[in-house]
């Protein structure tokens, strides 16, 4: 009986390291979507002036990016495989489109200095989450909080105008997506423990995207140097 345990065991965490291995393999390929877009568009003035030059067109794309998200959260176990791949793509299309800014406001360097420190730190935080037996549930409670608090900080701040305080804020929202990271790992087994769809994939691949991005993000904020 106890064999057959181990072996039931064994089966279960080789079928969830393929499914890690699809949500990893997702999200790169998401990243590497975003970026070259958002790479292609900087160095395109006419996109830029497309994007950038209508205020509203920015929010209109914004705007989607933020419905696409919430579709993809809440739909997509009910959706076939090629219809969320398709839909996690053209997200992460959309997002390269609206941070084609920053090759234009930063420098390289720093771009490529916060790009590989996020590689780092979300590796080392993503392990720890895939590896750790401790229940992170209570922290991704606490998390959440965090994110909202920033998120008001930020609102608040662009009307303050304070580069202190957006140093403060990137700071925390660094310590708040290194959480993220381990706890959204964890919440991938716990998701395909209690839905063996081929589809938690994707739903696990969009998570540690936005942690991925939104950590990068927060740290191009600190090393960043603007090249006014």
């Amino acid at each position: 009986m106890d064999l057959n345990n181990n072996n039931n065991y064994g089966v279960y965490q080789q079928n969830f390291a393929g499914v890690m291995n699809k949500v990893y393999g997702i999200m790169f390929l998401g990243l590497l979507l975003t970026a070259g877009v958002a790479y292609a568009v900087a160095g395109s003035p006419v996109m830029m002036d497309f994007i950038y030059g209508n205020p509203f067109m920015f929010i209109v794309l914004a705007v989607v990016e933020l419905g696409l998200v919430w579709y993809l959260s809440s739909r997509v176990l009910e959706m076939s495989s090629g219809k969320a791949r398709l839909m996690f793509g053209i997200y992460a299309l959309l997002n390269g489109l609206t941070m084609a800014y920053i090759f234009i406001a930063y420098n390289l360097g720093a771009i490529y200095m916060a790009f590989f420190t996020t590689a780092i730190t979300f590796a080392v935080m993503s392990v720890y989450g895939y590896f750790t037996k401790t229940d992170l549930t209570g922290i991704g409670k606490i998390l959440f909080f965090g994110l909202i608090g920033i998120l008001i900080a930020t609102l608040v701040n662009m009307f303050v105008r304070s580069s202190q305080v957006d140093l403060y804020i990137s700071y925390a929202g660094v310590i708040i997506f290194l959480g993220l990271t381990a706890y959204d790992t964890q919440k991938i087994k716990e998701m395909y423990e209690q839905n063996r769809s081929e589809n938690i994939a994707v739903l696990g691949a969009l998570a540690l995207y936005l942690d991925f991005v939104n950590l990068f993000l927060m740290l191009l904020r600190i090393f960043g140097s603007s090249r006014d």
